[in-house]
């Protein structure tokens, strides 16, 4: 029988640390397949743009737009990929804990250059389309965007009765 925790935790689960850390990593693997997904398709897109004919009639900011989307697309992609070889350098070696804690925080910085990622697309899009401050808008749009929904779902720390640390 597994060793549980002397408290439950304050969404009511009965489950020892082991449970706990396994549930938690499977809600990583999850979040993880969304932003994968995104940033894959914006990368395709991405990489498609260059080989337009279109594509010699960017400014010069446009193009260091361009090529700092595809330089933010690439550290999604390798963001996206650290849990993933850190579970496998880790497997086995009862370190579930620590992964999960050290994925939360690559996946929040993920979940952070995504959503940059994404207003920039926006921001290329309109400015290349409409004009440079119809790129502009978007862009500065597409951050607010970010920052509300990050300060709207962000909730406080999960402590248990004790006081405890318990999002783990």
């Amino acid at each position: 029988m597994s060793e549980r925790n002397d408290d439950v935790s304050p969404d009511g689960r009965d489950e020892s640390a082991n449970e706990r850390a396994d549930r938690n990593w499977n809600e990583i693997l999850q979040e993880l397949r969304v932003t994968q997904t995104g940033t894959q398709l914006i990368s395709g897109f991405l990489l498609a743009v260059a080989f337009q004919s279109r594509f010699e009639d960017l400014d010069a900011y446009q193009l260091g737009l361009y090529l700092t989307l595809v330089a933010l697309a690439a550290t999604a992609t390798f963001l996206g990929l650290v849990p993933v070889v850190l579970h496998r350098s880790r497997f086995r070696r009862h370190q579930k804990v620590d992964v999960v804690r050290i994925a939360n925080r690559y996946l929040i910085a993920n979940t952070v250059v995504v959503s940059l990622l994404v207003a920039g697309v926006c921001s290329l899009v309109f400015d290349f389309t409409l004009s440079r401050v119809a790129g502009f808008v978007a862009l500065g749009l597409g951050v607010g965007a970010g920052i509300a929904l990050w300060a709207v779902t962000r909730p406080g720390p999960v402590a248990s009765a004790t006081g405890v640390d318990r999002s783990v």
